[in-house]
Parts: C-alpha cells; structure tokens; sequence
C-alpha cells in the first residue's frame, strides 16, 4: 500500500467502500466510461474527493483500448530563453486544446541529457514528443523515432528519415537583413553567431554570406565571430569588433541572447544610435529600447501550433510521407536596424 508523508495512499477500493459501489463502477467513472448513472457517478467523486484519492493515470493508460496515456513530451534546449517559452506555450496551448498534458525539460543542448531525458518520458509512456535536437549527432532522436515513438522536430530538421519538422526562412531571412543593411550604405557589417554545430546558425550564417555576394560586398574574415553561447560571450565579441581598425558601421546578430549582449557594449560606450543592428529573433522589451531593435522574428505561435499539430497527428494515425514545415519569419523595423552609416 503507497504511503504518502507517513500516511496510507487512498485506493479506489476506499473509494468504492465510501460511495457503496463496486471497484469496477469507481474504475468507470474515474476513467470516463459509460456504465454509470448520474447519482453513482456524482457520489463517486464526492467520495474520491472526501478520501483525497488521486488516480494512477499510467498505470490507467495501460487498461485503455488505445493505450494512450494522454501525455506528450516536449524537449527544447532552455525554456528560460524567451524563444524556447514561448514555443512551449504554444505547443501546450494545442495541446489543452486536445486534453493533453505536456511533460516539458530542457536539453541544455547535451546530448547525454537529452537522451536521458529521452528515456525518462519513454518510461512515462508519452504519447509522441516535440522535439528540438541537440546540436550534431541525432542518434538517440533516431532510436526513439524508430522505436515508433511520433516525433516532430522544431526550429532544426532531423539529420534522419521519416521525422516531421517545422523551422523557419533562416537562410533567405537572414540573407534579406544584410541586403536592408547594404542598402543604406553599409559596407562593413559583422556576423555574429550561435555555435556552428547548430543548423540554424549554419543556415543565418550563409544568408549572411548571400546576402554580402547578392549586393557584391568582400567578406571581411575578421567581421565574423561564431560559437557565442549566451549573452556574455556575445559582449566580449563585439567589445573586439569595436577595437578594429576598421570596425564594422552594422551587426547582424543572429540569435536573441546574441543581440542582447550586442546592444549591452553598443550601449556602454554610447554607439547604439551610430552602429545599426538587426537581430534574428525577437525578445522582451526590444521594442521599448531608444532606439528600439529591429530584427527578424519568427512565428513562435505559429512553429509551436504546427508542430502540435503534426505530432497529433501521428498519434492519430496519419502515416502519409514526412513533412518539412517552414513558417516565414518576417523583418520588423524598429530604429536600430535603419541607422545609417556615418560620412
């Protein structure tokens, strides 16, 4: 008998003792089946309500016809980063919407945690699992995948077949922010990105180089600084950018923490209205800065909505070809990506 702070679990046999019912008929009612009247069904949850009883939902989706357990899991790398929340909310939106709880972590891209991870919702019997892999190997994505798992990759595709996916216009974004940057008269713009493992910093990174070829502008090697994970990394690499003898007039920052530490040093040493900025991803309080941060934003709501989307319906059944999902990002021009160079 399950013990809880040095008290005894309440069973559905109580319950049925205390509601004058068979098990069977508490298993029907806790479980919503038919069977039950209206009366017995209203005493039998007032009586599991009296005892505290609290059902064993795994244990109760092992019994169901569908074997369901009316869960999906959701592994992204930080949900404290505004991004990776805000993709949550939305996938957990659609998921409500469906009656489904969402058993969340962060994979802090490891990928020894994430296939921890892995496992321990696989132990949970999940229902399927939205996913953003960790950077490089996929192989526990994979061996879940091929254990039959319904699984739907966002923000980066699966390196295997069979898998849905939903990202964005990483590319083509990014090359249409340095070609806005060109077009007032910039010439030497910086690039500075997440870690190169990372597909999408792969993909910002070549519409960064498309977008320099398209207006017929030399790459400056030195205007490039990659592997920048997190918001301290980024100030140090603009601090060098700045220290050039011939420093970059526009930054294309291509990832939010990356732009946040970015406008910290422009900001400190009074260059935030004299070097213009465009950032891929949007964040907290952008718009509220002087002048406020012009960047690429994703359609967060959108990629989380497609992704539940996908992932249920697998779940359902749906066996048609894997899908490659791109919502468009969209440039939103707020001041500092207009700043023109100086002379």
């Amino acid at each position: 008998m399950a013990q809880v702070h040095g008290r005894r679990e309440p069973t559905m046999r109580d319950v049925a003792a205390l509601a004058k019912v068979s098990t069977k008929t508490v298993s029907r009612v806790i479980n919503g089946l038919p069977g039950a009247g209206t009366e017995v069904a209203d005493r039998v949850r007032a009586a599991a309500r009296t005892l505290g009883y609290r059902p064993n939902l795994t244990a109760s989706s092992l019994r169901r016809s569908d074997r369901r357990s009316a869960t999906i899991g959701v592994l992204f790398e930080d949900l404290s980063n505004p991004f990776d929340a805000a993709l949550l909310r939305a996938v957990e939106d659609r998921a409500r919407h469906n009656g489904v709880l969402v058993l969340a972590g962060s994979s802090e891209d490891d990928h020894q945690l994430q296939r921890e991870l892995l496992v321990s919702l696989s132990a949970r019997r999940v229902d399927g699992v939205v996913v953003m892999a960790a950077g490089g190997h996929q192989d526990a994505l994979q061996q879940e995948r091929e254990r039959g798992t319904p699984m739907v990759l966002v923000d980066r595709p699966p390196t295997f077949g069979g898998t849905d996916c939903v990202t964005t216009t990483n590319r083509d974004s990014s090359r249409d922010a340095v070609l806005r940057l060109a077009a007032l008269g910039h010439r030497d713009i910086a690039f500075l990105g997440d870690r190169r493992t990372l597909w999408t910093s792969q993909e910002r990174y070549t519409g960064y180089l498309e977008g320099l070829a398209h207006t017929g502008l030399t790459l400056r090697e030195e205007l490039v600084r990659t592997d920048l994970h997190g918001a301290g990394l980024a100030e140090t690499a603009t601090a060098s950018l700045l220290g050039l003898a011939q420093p970059p007039t526009a930054l294309f920052t291509a990832q939010n923490l990356v732009t946040v530490g970015a406008m910290r040093v422009l900001r400190a040493r009074d260059l935030h209205r004299r070097v213009a900025v465009i950032g891929f991803d949007d964040f907290p309080l952008a718009d509220m800065l002087d002048p406020g941060i012009t960047v690429v934003r994703q359609d967060v709501p959108g990629i989380g909505r497609k992704a539940a989307e996908l992932v249920f319906a697998r779940i359902d059944g749906d066996t048609s070809p894997p899908v490659h999902a791109v919502v468009p990002a969209a440039l939103v021009c707020r001041g500092s990506g207009e700043i023109r160079p100086p002379g």
